[in-house]
């Protein structure tokens, strides 16, 4: 069974794929993966330096992220290159780690920009974790990140309408953690259901 988990920025989406891990979903979390296919010593991370040049290199050896963002942020036709680039080695990992999953498991794909690619679709259901604005500006200035930057991060990304027209499940993330794990142990239920039923 394949369930797209998504939600927006600050949202709590992390901590529901835990949780649901945690109950033997197995998580691909597709961030994670366009970064693994991009490590040093993999063709990934040697296109990427053929492509944009040895300035997105820092000097840990590694791709150096944020001199790579400002090239593709507002230069479609570069971060058409990059996607191109990253995309398909994310596609086959993603079909390596689907085999050894084994047909009977439920699959949890973590993908925060579903809706805005249009990856519904590919689904068996999609899980949309939600909270309030507040709430993920909160949580994303505990982690650093200035309410200006959460801001133009969320600008960008699909509305609570938008990602609530595609869910399948719909968490809200305004609670405490034994309610979200109550909410997660009761989607758990339900997926088990429909995955032994279809």
């Amino acid at each position: 069974m394949r369930v797209g988990l998504t939600g927006g920025v600050g949202s709590g989406k992390s901590t529901v794929a835990r949780l649901l891990a945690d109950h033997g979903a197995v998580v691909i979390d597709a961030d994670a993966l366009a970064r693994e296919v991009v490590e040093p010593g993999t063709p990934g991370f040697d296109a990427v330096v053929a492509e944009f040049g040895d300035d997105v290199v820092g000097p840990d050896g590694r791709l150096d992220r944020p001199a790579l963002a400002a090239i593709v942020f507002n230069d479609e036709a570069r971060r058409t290159a990059l996607n191109g680039i990253v995309h398909p080695l994310v596609g086959k990992r993603t079909a390596e780690l689907m085999a050894e999953a084994g047909e009977d498991a439920i699959v949890v794909f973590d993908i925060p920009l579903l809706v805005e690619s249009n990856l519904a679709a590919g689904f068996d259901t999609v899980l949309v974790v939600e909270a309030p604005v507040d709430t993920r500006l909160a949580r994303l200035a505990e982690r650093g990140m200035a309410e200006a930057d959460a801001r133009d991060r969320m600008a960008v990304q699909a509305s609570d309408e938008q990602r609530r027209a595609v869910a399948g499940e719909l968490i809200g993330n305004d609670g405490s953690l034994e309610e979200l794990s109550a909410q997660v142990d009761a989607v758990w239920e339900r997926l088990v259901a429909a995955a032994f039923t279809a």
